[in-house]
């Protein structure tokens, strides 16, 4: 299944409780709240390119399934993580305590981080 194309984002539960356990300031977690984001997936392979802009903010992650990769979460902050494939739809991971699931259904994708017992949900569609 390819994660190929362009998703906007629909809607996200607890974005700002998760947002302030990840310690960005206020004013930046008020300011994004109620931005669209939209999140471009370029698949080659087991090779991933993911461009998210949010206004007038662009994070790129650039990974290969099953190989370390850094990528920049979304305080800005760069870790070590190694992606991985479950299935042919779902790809995971887990970086400083938080577990993180990207999950293709048909033109839908859920994104859903989980740290501790505060999850983050965010549903996108291709358009």
């Amino acid at each position: 299944m390819s994660f190929a194309g362009k998703y906007e984002l629909q809607y996200q539960e607890n974005f700002e409780p998760f947002m302030r356990a990840l310690g960005l300031p206020e004013d930046q977690i008020q300011k994004g709240k109620d931005l669209k984001s939209i999140s471009e997936i370029v698949q080659d392979g087991k090779k991933f390119t993911v461009t998210v802009t949010t206004g007038s903010k662009v994070v790129k992650n650039q990974f290969t399934i099953g190989e370390e990769s850094e990528l920049e979460m979304l305080n800005g902050e760069k870790v070590k993580a190694v992606v991985r494939m479950e299935g042919n739809n779902k790809l995971v991971t887990e970086v400083k305590g938080m577990k993180s699931v990207t999950e293709l259904n048909g033109d839908t994708i859920t994104y859903t981080m989980t740290m501790g017992d505060l999850t983050l949900k965010r549903v996108s569609k291709r358009i």
